[in-house]
């Protein structure tokens, strides 16, 4: 008889197999050793507890059993290994060529969504854009267009407005993008976002 473990992840209730949670215990520690900085570290954590819950729910969508310690192996796999951090600052640093993991390069499925970070209203026309690789103003033009000549441009808009949710996470951000969401690219899109907040406020 195994013991199982309630735990809460990303907000997220799950039960869990003790030897499943032992392995997840570890394999968060690890990841959080990589980072440094504790304002970036906490930031990338949550979203990579996110992420690892959002994972969980698609595949445990009814909850009826604990997650086992094949549910964690599938997880770490499509998350990737701690180590690929490590190896990837190395490479930026010098040598160019052979990227990280199979895991790290790997990307993933694009999915649409509001770019809330880059709007002029709701972020429908920048999701859009950055969805489709187009550029933006095109499809603002458009928007403009069909508002000016027809009103349906306008209720379409607001009708997407409602039906597209926003990017406000880190993973749903790299989903819009169509980049891989494992613990290397989430940390590396914190990082470029601390950065970009520092620049701007001259820190």
């Amino acid at each position: 008889m195994k013991r199982t473990i309630t735990i809460n992840l990303g907000g997220t209730v799950f039960s869990i197999d003790e030897d499943a949670y032992e392995l997840l215990k570890n394999y968060l520690e690890k990841t959080e050793s990589q980072f440094q900085n504790e304002d970036e570290k906490k930031e990338i954590m949550a979203d990579i507890e996110a992420r690892i819950a959002e994972l969980y729910s698609q595949s445990h969508a009814s909850g009826t059993r604990p997650l086992t310690i094949n549910d964690v192996e599938k997880v770490i796999e499509i998350m990737g290994d701690p180590g690929d951090i490590a190896g990837e600052a190395e490479e930026a640093g010098g040598a160019t060529g052979a990227t990280g993991s199979s895991s790290a390069g790997r990307r993933g499925g694009r999915r649409i969504y509001r770019d809330v970070d880059n709007r002029v209203l709701g972020g429908v026309c920048s999701g859009m854009s950055t969805y489709w690789s187009i550029d933006v103003v095109w499809i603002r033009i458009i928007f403009v267009v069909l508002a000016l000549l027809f009103f349906s441009g306008f209720l379409v808009y607001l009708l997407l407005w409602l039906v597209i949710p926003p990017a406000r996470t880190t993973a749903q951000k790299l989903e819009m993008k169509g980049e891989p969401v494992n613990i290397s690219s989430i940390g590396k899109a914190v990082k470029e976002e601390f950065n970009s907040v520092r620049k701007n406020l001259k820190i």
